[in-house]
């Protein structure tokens, strides 16, 4: 009975998180590989994930997922990230088309777009005025 009483406990909290199907970085530097990982949505990647549902090689581009598991959290309610997404239609696991991801903007960009935002009534003063 207090076996049961716990595995419903362990559900309730479960499903009131809001829990993604994420990629973790591993391995060494400039070669890259990832784990596939179930884990709450905001939570950073330093934290222990709650499962590892596989490995992806980002060199190679090979994938080896537990399928059935990746099945079971899908069906729980667990997103995928954009890209664990695209990987996971590659795979086959899923049979719906890929999503675009979309890229954060540079710094680099934004600082090139601030002189432009200055008014449009001042200019910049001259160096040989600025220097008298």
């Amino acid at each position: 009975m207090n076996r049961s009483l716990t595995a419903i406990f362990f559900c309730a909290i479960m499903t009131s998180t809001m829990l993604a199907i994420k990629l973790q970085r591993i391995g060494k530097k400039h070669q890259p590989s990832y784990r596939l990982v179930v884990a709450e949505r905001r939570s950073k990647m330093a934290a222990p994930p709650t499962e590892d549902l596989g490995a992806y090689n980002s060199f190679t581009k090979k994938a080896a997922f537990n399928k059935d598991r990746v099945a079971h959290w899908l069906k729980v309610g667990a997103q995928p990230t954009v890209t664990a997404h695209n990987i996971l239609v590659k795979e086959g696991l899923l049979s719906v088309p890929k999503l675009a991801v979309k890229m954060k903007k540079k710094a680099a960009s934004a600082e090139g777009a601030a002189p432009a935002a200055a008014p449009a009534g001042t200019s910049p003063a001259p160096a040989s005025a600025a220097s008298a």
